[in-house]
């Protein structure tokens, strides 16, 4: 493994007293709820579930006409919303016919699933409609999968490069690289022959920030840095990485100021990166353990960053009042930043042991996603909840 010694520095630590200023609720997952604490402005911070709930089943049924021009993304609404309400604790079987049957029309007789009905197959919205047939959970939704076309698809978008096309034709970035192993991962047609050169492509990604860049000379980017390492970790690879300048870079995209994170140097804190940046540490956790935690004296009580601070920027400043939520303050609420927040929420929610730090009361629990990758479980780094990685698993 590249990189530096196995120590955190001083730096990291210092960065990390900074954010843990807030004292919250622990709630032990094994414990009675009786045992739970809360201190009276923490029970004044709570989650707005049937705002946001409400919301989101609105967009499941109609969405207005100015969404017109994201008719290419519509395997991405169902994905956003399906995983939103999942999170939430109210995805159930009403849903789940409605979204085999628009998806089943999406998919190309070559492989893979296009952005809507009779369009062009293409690695985004495949990994969106596979997901959200995930999330769906039933025999109906996994049989909407045609496996063998889909990995005759993964194998064309392979790039000479060593990553994947997003499309025919289309760019090779980081993005092609998770979306498609994870597909691979989440219907179990993961091989060797799709994950040649897999691993030197994302290396020559990483950038000397310690991140890991969407191309090749370009600067490091949360969500580029989550779809690399994810990627890896469904390999069980991770350690090619210089895991040490990985997280000293993303210990420091979480502000000290407002409690989330940033996607990349000198920008503003965005609510998704909740995910993108938060999602990263448990997968860290996972890549140091997978190349040896006696090299790395693994923290038994935290993941490296602050859960406290990030859940209250997300409840305090992004809750629209009329449900869903936003990027930041005086920003609209829509689907995307509705998913990654309350994604990166939950990830935040449940630490290493059986604790869940969670801030205000058990109504804020959410349901806890498999960003948590677990290989010795064969677990793949997936963002569906871990109910549907285990159905889905045991289905294929």
């Amino acid at each position: 493994m590249r990189g530096a010694p196995a120590e955190l520095t001083l730096s990291l630590l210092c960065h990390l007293s900074h954010l843990r200023a807030t004292r919250v609720t622990s709630v032990d997952a094994s414990a009675p709820a009786r045992h739970v604490w809360l201190s009276g402005a923490q029970a004044e911070i709570c989650l707005q579930r049937e705002a946001h709930l409400a919301w989101l089943k609105r967009g499941f049924t109609s969405l207005p006409p100015n969404f017109a021009g994201l008719d290419a993304s519509r395997p991405w609404f169902v994905f956003w919303i399906a995983h939103a309400m999942e999170v939430l604790g109210d995805f159930d079987d009403h849903w789940a016919p409605k979204v085999a049957s628009f998806l089943s029309h999406c998919q190309d007789p070559t492989g893979g699933f296009a952005g809507g009905p009779s369009q062009l197959p293409h690695l985004a919205p495949t990994y969106a409609a596979v997901s959200a047939l995930m999330v769906a959970g039933t025999e109906e939704a996994y049989q909407v999968v045609d496996r063998a076309a889909m990995y005759d698809f993964l194998m064309r978008m392979k790039s000479p490069e060593g990553g994947f096309k997003m499309h025919d034709e289309g760019e090779t970035d980081m993005r092609g690289c998770y979306c498609a192993i994870a597909v691979a991962s989440m219907l179990h047609i993961l091989t060797d022959e799709l994950m040649e050169g897999i691993p030197e492509y994302i290396c020559r990604c990483q950038t000397w920030e310690g991140g890991i860049a969407g191309e090749e000379g370009l600067e490091a980017h949360g969500g580029y840095s989550y779809c690399g390492l994810a990627t890896l970790c469904i390999a069980g690879k991770a350690d090619a990485l210089d895991l040490h300048g990985f997280l000293k870079w993303a210990v420091h995209k979480q502000m000290t100021h407002e409690g989330g994170f940033q996607g990349r140097a000198n920008k503003l804190v965005d609510s998704c990166y909740s995910f993108w940046q938060g999602a990263i540490f448990p997968l860290l956790h996972e890549a140091f353990r997978q190349g040896g935690s006696e090299k790395v004296p693994l923290p038994k009580d935290h993941c490296w960053f602050a859960p406290e601070p990030l859940q209250m920027y997300l409840l305090l400043a992004c809750q629209h009042p009329a449900g869903g939520l936003r990027d930041k303050p005086n920003k609209s609420a829509d689907f995307y930043h509705t998913c990654y927040a309350l994604s990166g929420m939950a990830v935040s929610q449940y630490d290493v042991s059986n604790h869940t730090p969670l801030l205000g009361d058990l109504g804020n629990l959410l349901e806890r996603t498999d960003a948590r990758s677990d290989q010795r479980k064969k677990k793949p780094s997936t963002l569906v909840s871990k109910d549907a990685t285990f159905s889905s698993w045991h289905y294929y």
